[in-house]
């Protein structure tokens, strides 16, 4: 037999995919109705127009249908201005005492997350793909991972990770957006149109610090942070801000682009950061013979990762992406399929990734 209280405690398990957190717990479902086996109910969203509702909706029905309902009539409904405030005080409330003490959480000393911060001494070298493809590796590796794309005035993460909507906001919080398993904030949904961004360093800076503490993160295992080219004040900001991280220099074989890489790399061990290893990008084009053509020169990376007294993760050859179908749900412009054999060199460094920062 059906009751409200065995369809409370069915859709316990149905969580809300921006929050993480169960529709129940969120006093998202309301006005349950049992007519024999028909059970109809509301689900009231954060917001009208939520980007997730038809997936919510679904959730909620195949609970309902494994219940043992034979019909199931949702309706859905946001939520008013007075209930995102106050769901917006609930969500910044357990995210712990940190608050109190006006550290976001996930700078907190007691702080699990592992943060690993991509840089590179010059733009143009692929260091916003090495982020992108490292994220999405981790997250297939079962990570809980999150991007900051702190290449403010670069911004390129949402277009190269093929994300279309924004991050919604209840109240004072934001919510993440999620894609291929990764949660990603970036300057770029603040922005109209690819429009320049024209502030100074202390607006610049701000903003950063909103990315770590207005935005809900929930629980991560690894926040990567995509850092502006060369060492000028947003990347002494980040620095300065995040506590001691790893990092990863990105870096063409071409010798020029490591001298300059060098530089990312001092600031990395004079603000006391460990340099996790080196990526060569561009190592290689594979031609239509199978032989490598070394188009941007060769040994660069190899005589980075010996001058900064680190390792050479992986080299990646020239490349894109492949898809058979424009209409592809699993499409992004820079997101390699794990089968592809780019992919599977940006899954071995997924692996060194999580066997250097593996906890003892």
């Amino acid at each position: 037999m059906l009751t409200r209280e065995k369809v409370l405690d069915a859709l316990k398990e149905v969580k809300d995919p921006e929050i993480n957190r169960s529709l129940v717990e969120l006093n998202m479902i309301r006005n349950i109705r049992i007519d024999g086996k028909k059970v109809s109910l509301d689900v009231v969203l954060t917001i009208q127009g939520c980007p997730l509702k038809v997936k919510i909706q679904e959730d909620v029905e195949r609970a309902l249908y494994q219940l043992g309902a034979e019909k199931v009539d949702i309706q859905i409904k946001s939520m008013t201005d007075e209930e995102r405030a106050a769901l917006s005080a609930k969500l910044r409330q357990r995210q712990g005492a940190s608050q109190k003490a006006k550290v976001p959480p996930l700078l907190d000393s007691s702080s699990e997350t592992q943060f690993i911060a991509v840089a590179s001494g010059k733009g143009g070298v692929g260091k916003s793909t090495v982020t992108v493809n490292l994220a999405v590796n981790l997250a297939r590796a079962g990570k809980k991972v999150g991007i900051i794309d702190a290449d403010i005035y670069g911004f390129s993460v949402p277009d190269m990770m093929g994300i279309e909507n924004r991050p919604v906001v209840i109240g004072e919080t934001i919510l993440p957006v999620e894609r291929f398993g990764v949660k990603v904030m970036s300057m770029g949904f603040f922005v109209e149109d690819n429009t320049p961004v024209v502030w100074r360093g202390p607006m610049l800076g701000k903003m950063l610090n909103n990315f770590f503490s207005e935005v809900h993160w929930g629980e991560l295992d690894y926040m990567l942070l995509d850092l502006p080219p060369g060492t000028g004040d947003v990347a002494l900001d980040i620095h300065q801000m995040i506590p001691c991280s790893k990092e990863i220099i990105v870096t063409t074989p071409h010798a020029t682009a490591a001298f300059v890489a060098a530089r990312a790399g001092a600031m990395a061990h004079a603000t006391r950061h460990e340099v996790l290893g080196v990526v060569e990008n561009m190592s290689w084009y594979e031609n239509k013979y199978g032989e490598r053509e070394y188009v941007f020169g060769y040994g660069g990376g190899e005589k980075l990762a010996k001058e900064l007294k680190a390792d050479l993760l992986v080299q990646i050859p020239l490349g894109v992406p492949e898809y058979k179908k424009t209409d592809d749900p699993d499409f992004a412009p820079s997101v390699y399929a794990p089968d592809h054999p780019i992919g599977k060199k940006y899954g071995e460094l997924a692996q060194k990734v999580l066997e250097k920062t593996a906890k003892n």
